[in-house]
């Protein structure tokens, strides 16, 4: 087994093996993304040349330069920027790359799982064994889905009530006041139960056990709070890296093709970097469960329980 696994690490040595990995085998990590999605994101590009978009700049209405630019991005959501075709056959890309994304990442964990063992592995081998656990990922994947939207609307109709309640009886100022801090006390809570499911994913693909969510609660105890600090981490990096390129480029390409291939480059390289990070963060609690589990066992052995004569 490689060192660099065998041991529970800390803030920054997770950072720290997440970005070697990306560093040592980026070409096969991005080869993964690139063939299961890079399909995808040409049927799109064909598209969007199909529904009329310019492939180099795309300019829209407005007396100077910067107005146009900016048009292209507000004009290029109503209908006359295309079809209905055009806009059902976006909506089914998109579909496309929320099923096979998770292929995609799947198989990078498979490929960090090996350089874990210490075994070679193939872009071909991994993506195969990806696919293999396909439906257990798709199943849970729709479930996880569930459970946050049910998150996410019960909290609204409940801060929506108490807001309007609380304006109600005392005054408009007091009640948008109650509303903002339940919804921040609701947030919290949200964020806290998500990330203590959101190991599921590596359980079902790595451990073969869906849909996963027991599990994650108890690989998650304990590290909550540095798992967030975390995943708030690669959500800057990931922000960062995106908003950069595409206002840099959108000034002078506009809401083009050439825009959007680019972006789409850029997604697979930010999603590159947070399907390692989240792996590194997985096998990491692994090894933390795993030590807790061996340590009751010799507990267990050095103090049996005593039998009732």
């Amino acid at each position: 087994m490689d060192s660099r696994f065998s041991k529970p690490k800390g803030f920054g040595e997770i950072l720290d093996l997440t970005f070697s990995l990306l560093k040592k085998r980026f070409k096969d990590f991005f080869m993964i993304l690139l063939i299961l999605l890079g399909p995808i994101y040409l049927v799109e590009a064909i598209i969007q040349l199909i529904s009329g978009t310019s492939f180099f700049r795309e300019v829209g209405t407005g007396g100077n330069w910067f107005e146009q630019i900016a048009s292209s991005f507000t004009e290029s959501g109503t209908i006359d920027s295309g079809s209905l075709g055009a806009d059902f056959s976006l909506i089914l890309v998109g579909l496309l790359t929320v099923i096979i994304g998770p292929v995609a990442e799947a198989a990078i964990l498979f490929g960090i799982n090996h350089i874990r063992k210490n075994e070679d592995f193939t872009v071909k081998s991994v993506i195969k064994q990806a696919f293999s656990r396909f439906w257990p990922m798709l199943g849970s994947s729709i479930l996880f889905g569930l459970i946050i939207l049910l998150m996410i609307i019960v909290p609204i109709v409940i801060v929506t009530i108490g807001g309007v309640a609380g304006a109600a009886v005392t005054n408009p100022v007091a009640g948008i006041v109650f509303g903002i801090l339940l919804f921040l006390i609701i947030a919290v809570v949200i964020v806290y139960f998500v990330t203590r499911w959101s190991f599921f994913f590596g359980s079902v693909v790595l451990d073969r056990k869906s849909p996963g969510f027991g599990r994650s609660w108890r690989l998650t105890r304990g590290r909550t709070w540095v798992l967030i600090g975390l995943y708030f981490i690669f959500y800057l990096i990931i922000s960062m890296v995106s908003f950069t390129v595409e206002a840099t480029l959108g000034i002078a390409l506009g809401n083009s093709v050439l825009l959007s291939i680019i972006s789409n480059i850029v997604t697979l390289i930010t999603t590159m970097i947070f399907s390692v990070g989240y792996c590194v963060m997985y096998l990491d609690l692994k090894v933390r469960h795993d030590a807790d589990d061996l340590k009751e066992l010799i507990d267990d052995y050095n103090n049996p329980p005593i039998l009732n004569k």
